[in-house]
């Protein structure tokens, strides 16, 4: 057991900073998001459970349009087209399954 604040914060890209949380068979990790960061459309081969704390997020799943508001999640299946915008400053959790060793 320990707490989040003990593991260090890494911008992963830029305005994306986050704390993440290795297990064996997969990762959390808690972001906060810099107003107007933007993350690229993307995919991998990890599911993804994204979990909105604060802030409002614009997101394009798989063709399709959504925001984003506090206590809204989205499941995004592996291998499916996704990108994302902070309107405002945002804070999120993410859980990726398998693990993300990319993060490592």
């Amino acid at each position: 057991m320990d707490h989040i604040s003990n593991i260090p914060q890494q911008e992963i890209r830029p305005g994306f900073l986050g704390r993440l949380i290795h297990g064996e068979k997969g990762t959390v990790s808690v972001w906060e998001i810099k107003k107007g960061s933007k993350l690229e459309m993307h995919q991998h081969h990890h599911e993804q459970i994204t979990y909105l704390l604060e802030g409002e997020l614009e997101m394009q799943i798989d063709g399709v349009d959504y925001v984003l508001t506090q206590g809204m999640y989205h499941v995004i299946p592996s291998n499916t087209s996704h990108n994302a915008f902070a309107r405002t400053d945002v804070k999120v959790i993410d859980f990726f399954s398998p693990a993300r060793d990319d993060y490592r």
